[in-house]
């Protein structure tokens, strides 16, 4: 394998280390995201909980590995990673594509016998719903224009045209990978799915992020917010203190 997949000081950003912690959180990241975006997570459950946070390649520090297009295949190299932080239990977190990558990476794991606390499914709608999606198709303008109105893009980066141009192969990378995803029938995750999702995001109805009670044999919760596709960026708070709640309460 090349070196890109098997580093891990590449692939896992522990901002806040915690040996003591009594559990991990997997972060992983929005299309076109990096680990940095849950800093503010580890900061505040720290140090109770051991945050890593997974830095996908082609960003970054990694700008210069080329990107992974399939998720299927992340999910397989983030499990490869991940499993080596197993000696303690895991959860799993993830907004929009990051919640889709973290459903395969649970299937995964439970497939190793790793078997997660919970996965926290944010902003994304449930595998089973598809939508038909092209944006990592259209020319760079329209690739900007979908970013801008989602809003999860600071607006530093759309003012700064060198920066621009150096991100937008990751997200169209990224953006690939999500929408070229097909769920296949499988197995039911054995752990429970608490869904986030903010009432107006266009991405992922209501109702859509509500089949990811079909995804799970654990049981499911669904929590809604005011507010678009990043709803995190005004609910952070309170969705950090459910994250912090269920995790407290699925520990022996």
């Amino acid at each position: 394998m090349t070196a890109h997949l098997t580093d891990p000081s590449l692939w896992i950003r522990r901002f806040h280390p915690s040996e003591n912690a009594r559990a991990r959180l997997v972060c992983l990241p929005h299309a076109g995201g990096s680990a940095p975006f849950y800093f503010p997570v580890s900061k505040a459950l720290s140090p109770g909980v051991d945050v890593l946070a997974v830095q996908y390649p082609g960003r970054q520090e990694r700008r210069t590995e080329p990107c992974i297009e399939n998720l299927p295949e992340l999910a397989d190299a983030v499990v490869d990673q991940v499993l080596a932080w197993a000696d303690r239990p895991l959860a799993l977190f993830g907004h929009s594509m990051g919640a889709t990558l973290g459903f395969e990476v649970a299937l995964r794991l439970e497939q190793k016998g790793v078997m997660p606390l919970v996965l926290f499914a944010s902003g994304r709608r449930a595998p089973c719903r598809h939508r038909d999606e092209s944006v990592h198709l259209r020319d760079d303008d329209g690739m900007i224009e979908e970013l801008r109105s989602l809003n999860g893009t600071g607006a530093q980066v759309f003012g700064d045209e060198e920066l621009m141009r150096m991100v937008l192969p990751a997200i169209r990378s990224d953006y690939k990978a999500a929408e070229t995803y097909r769920y296949t029938d499988g197995p039911r995750l054995a752990a429970p799915v608490h869904a986030h999702t903010g009432t107006d995001d266009p991405k992922a109805s209501v109702d859509e992020v509500g089949s990811w009670a079909e995804h799970t044999a654990g049981g499911f919760e669904l929590n809604t917010y005011s507010g678009g596709h990043f709803y995190l960026n005004d609910h952070a708070p309170q969705v950090i203190a459910s994250v912090s709640r269920t995790i407290a309460s699925l520990l022996p």
